[in-house]
């Protein structure tokens, strides 16, 4: 059974630092595309980052962009978010999903992209 598990969320002061972790099994993720979505109470479903199967391409939201990083580490079937200097508003339940219908080098943040999507992970800033 193909499956993604979030994990790394938690509470963090503002300015502090997390790393939320997407581990598959079922699969191997080499050949697929890996975003990072995020959900706010009330708020539509954003699209935070994404990293293209080989890796080299990689998208952020303006919102995250110079503060979140997103990596891979095939040889483990993860993909990892690096976040710090975190905000208030960057508080949300944080998913991450797989396809593999994006063609290489590609890499949208557009939820319909994804067939495979994890539970999600709560990250809540605040002080």
């Amino acid at each position: 059974q193909l499956q993604l598990v979030e994990s790394g969320g938690g509470l963090v002061q503002p300015g502090g630092s997390l790393r939320l972790s997407c581990a598959a099994s079922g699969f191997t993720l080499d050949y697929y595309a890996i975003g990072w979505f995020r959900q706010a109470p009330g708020q539509d479903r954003e699209g935070v980052s994404c990293i293209s199967s080989s890796g080299g391409r990689r998208t952020y939201a303006d919102s995250v962009k110079g503060r979140f990083t997103i990596s891979r580490d095939n040889a483990k079937n993860t993909v990892y978010l690096q976040m710090n200097s975190l905000k208030p508003e960057d508080t949300a339940v944080y998913y991450c999903a797989a396809s593999a219908r994006i063609p290489s080098g590609s890499c949208p943040r557009l939820a319909g992209w994804y067939d495979y999507w994890g539970q999600g992970t709560q990250v809540t800033v605040s002080s």
